[in-house]
């Protein structure tokens, strides 16, 4: 694994979002190196989603200060990658699944340049890396909730970032599909690239992320998962019953959404 250098790709602070002057996340503070996989875990509504546009400059924010590689977002822009919801995306739209993986070249080209023949090749290795090279051609429209998921894997792949933020990439997707993305953070990760990623999924967070954001609104805990994946701070994060798990000290965890 390559080492991380000593500048973080990303740093919150004070992050306040709002809606209809209800804060949905709040004082949100954090500092993440490079060459980590984060997962985000949290309730339904506890500002996940939110907390990754506000820093991506989707959502307007009541204040708070990102900086990624140490300078401005506005400096780096062409090293963030953000992969949406696959639900947020209209797949009607008239385009083949190269078309889709070639925009990740776009942010390169600048206003008015053309894909060379260097971007379409590596939009085709982006493809083949996640095994969709024989669907180039095909309309959005006809695949799978797999096969989309992985043409935005190949999108984001295309962009050559080295900070990606990933809203919820496991929803509706085959095993096949769930492994291969696990596959690549990690191999992104030992690429020295960090990559964020906002998950539902409590019994697969010990497995796939390097560091967890405990997040109900504001930021409970964020650290290494055997630090933060415990029974006192799940329970402060989620409340309730949910299902059962068991932390690094084999100790019982109860907890709700």
């Amino acid at each position: 694994m390559r080492a991380a250098t000593t500048t973080p790709a990303l740093e919150v602070r004070d992050m306040t979002i709002s809606y209809d002057r209800e804060p949905v996340v709040e004082g949100v503070t954090l500092t993440i190196p490079q060459g980590r996989v984060v997962g985000i875990l949290g309730p339904n509504g506890a500002g996940k989603s939110t907390l990754i546009k506000g820093v991506l400059g989707l959502l307007e924010t009541d204040h708070g200060e990102v900086r990624v590689f140490g300078g401005e977002l506005s400096g780096s822009r062409q090293e963030v990658v953000y992969v949406p919801q696959r639900g947020s995306v209209d797949w009607d739209f008239p385009v083949t699944v190269k078309d889709v993986v070639l925009m990740g070249r776009y942010g390169r080209l600048g206003l008015f340049g053309r894909p060379s023949a260097e971007d379409r090749r590596i939009a085709w290795e982006a493809m083949a890396k996640m095994g969709i090279e024989a669907l180039a051609d095909r309309q959005i429209s006809e695949m799978s909730g797999g096969q989309q998921q992985r043409v935005f894997l190949a999108r984001a792949l295309a962009q050559e970032g080295r900070l990606l933020f990933m809203d919820e990439p496991f929803v509706g997707v085959d095993a096949s599909t769930e492994a291969a993305i696990v596959e690549l953070l990690h191999e992104m990760r030992d690429q020295g690239r960090t990559v964020v990623v906002v998950n539902h999924d409590l019994q697969t967070a010990r497995e796939y992320f390097d560091e967890l954001i405990l997040l109900n609104k504001r930021l409970i805990a964020y650290g290494p998962v055997k630090q933060v994946f415990t029974a006192p701070l799940l329970s402060k994060t989620y409340g309730g019953r949910l299902a059962v798990f068991r932390d690094h000290d084999d100790q019982e965890i109860i907890v709700g959404a």
